[in-house]
């Protein structure tokens, strides 16, 4: 009796492999086909769109750009000069310091000439105690305002910024990442031309800036990072925002706007409490809070997305690193799927509930888990001589090519729309890491995924460490190559 039970479940796991590994191909096959057809119209309406009429129309929406800074002295002033010249009519600075423990409020109070100003702050959000808002009298500097708190966290500086911010739209950026300099009319040019739905929030592509060129806070020269965890985090990057998120734009199902990178509509944002500090998703947390409230408020509603790489930041090329990183978007992805737990299946929250949540929770949060489960299973399988070898094979193998079309598909949208990587051994480079990635790379995303499932369960919290090298500009790569050489 126990034996026939025992080979009744084996049988029926089987099948449930069985029907997900074919749900796997089925959805990956359709998020290619989504994510074409929207790159396809993308390119055709902005063949001929002229930027320059956003720039100047009296009628462009404002926009606040909130950068919070923790212990950024050592680039903040340059990082602020990029941000103040970018190509835009009518938009504000807003650098929020979180309590820094090094210079970075006196660097630049120094560079901006800056004075304590009486600023009346009246917080609609709840933060940290503020410390003193700062303006410049010198009028070059007349967009940039500065605002000095307590430590608590990079959501609690958001939610500061938004109390503070005037403009009708929110860009929330990491103060460390390089803008395009048209990044600002790109961006909103999403919530000007829709008129049937109010757009709420727009997200952007982010690019990997490491081993790039930069000169005067732009990349002028694109090259793959020189480490092979910075290469694969160039495929995961094309995979994630021009395959994954042009997929889901074009069926309005986003779930996530990059915390590096996104524009918000500042009265949403107000209206729903801003940033949750409690989470280390906050990003993501925030997009299905929105969309829970205009949901329940039946307003129809958009959450755009600009394919265009206009934001570039550094990754980290240190194994311990990027572990600490994957661990930390593991438990926000759980955190946020169980603090909305509500929408799950709910017809009253459209696509969002009946599509992107299960979705997410059965491919994002729950694949580290289905997979390390599938090699349990395959071991009992071969424990108990009951393996099919062929079979085994042929699946791993499906899989496989599955992944390599994926990513070769992610890279050709990008070579097609974009061409940033010119050099054809930097495309080498990628496709040798789209061959060999599934073998070694993925089994160590697996790993960091279930770490991050034990510390939530745990109860473990915080960003952790995020060490960075910062950007160097062709001259200073010149004087390495010469240093080198001597």
């Amino acid at each position: 009796m126990y034996s026939f039970l025992f080979y009744l479940i084996l049988e029926v796991v089987g099948w449930m492999f069985l029907i997900l590994s074919f749900l796997v191909i089925s959805v990956n096959m359709v998020m290619m086909i989504l994510s074409s057809l929207e790159m396809r119209d993308y390119l055709r309406k902005n063949q001929f769109a002229d930027y320059g009429d956003i720039i100047t129309s009296p009628i462009a929406p404002g926009v606040s750009i909130l950068a919070p800074a923790f212990n950024e002295g050592q680039t903040i002033v340059q990082n602020v000069k990029s941000l103040l010249s970018l190509h835009y009519g009518k938009f504000e600075v807003i650098v929020i310091n979180d309590g820094s423990k090094d210079d970075t409020l006196e660097k630049l109070i120094t560079s901006f000439e800056l004075e304590k100003s009486d600023f009346a702050y009246h917080p609609d959000i709840d933060t940290q105690a503020v410390r003193g808002v700062y303006k410049s009298p010198n009028r070059s500097y007349r967009r940039l305002i500065v605002i000095d708190k307590e430590n608590g966290g990079k959501a609690d500086a958001l939610n500061t910024g938004i109390n503070v911010a005037n403009m009708e739209l929110l860009a929330c950026i990491d103060v460390d990442c390089i803008l395009s300099s048209d990044s600002i009319s790109r961006m909103v040019r999403p919530f000007m031309e829709e008129t049937n739905k109010k757009v709420i929030a727009v997200g952007g592509v982010i690019g990997i800036a490491n081993n790039c060129d930069v000169q005067d806070g732009t990349v002028t020269t694109y090259r793959v990072p020189d480490t092979t965890l910075g290469r694969f985090q160039v495929i995961e990057y094309f995979r994630a925002f021009l395959m994954g998120r042009m997929a889901w734009a074009r069926v309005n199902g986003l779930m996530l706007i990059s915390g590096a990178f996104g524009f918000f509509r500042t009265d949403i944002v107000r209206k729903v409490g801003g940033y949750f500090p409690k989470t280390v998703g906050e990003d993501m947390e925030l997009i299905v809070r929105m969309r829970r409230f205009m949901c329940e408020e039946k307003i129809p509603y958009k959450v755009g997305y600009v394919p265009d790489p206009l934001c570039w930041t550094e990754v980290p090329e240190n194994k311990d690193v990027l572990a600490r990183q994957r661990n930390r978007w593991m438990r926000g992805t759980i955190e946020t799927l169980q603090l909305h737990r509500k929408i799950k299946l709910n017809p009253k929250y459209g696509i969002i509930g009946t599509v992107t949540y299960p979705f997410w929770s059965l491919f994002e949060k729950n694949a580290p888990i289905l997979e390390i489960t599938g090699l349990i299973y395959t071991s009992i399988l071969i424990f108990v001589g009951d393996f099919s070898a062929v079979y085994f094979i042929a699946l791993l193998i499906m899989m496989y090519l599955l992944s390599l079309l994926v990513s070769s598909f992610s890279v050709l949208y990008e070579q097609i729309a974009f061409n940033h990587y010119k050099d054809k051994k930097d495309l080498r480079k990628l496709i040798w890491m789209i061959l060999t990635e599934p073998l070694w790379m993925h089994p160590m995303v697996v790993w960091w995924g279930l770490k991050g499932h034990w510390d939530f369960i745990k109860g473990k919290g915080g960003w952790g460490s995020m060490i960075r090298k910062g950007f160097k500009t062709a001259e200073d790569k010149r004087n390495l190559s010469t240093q080198s050489t001597s």
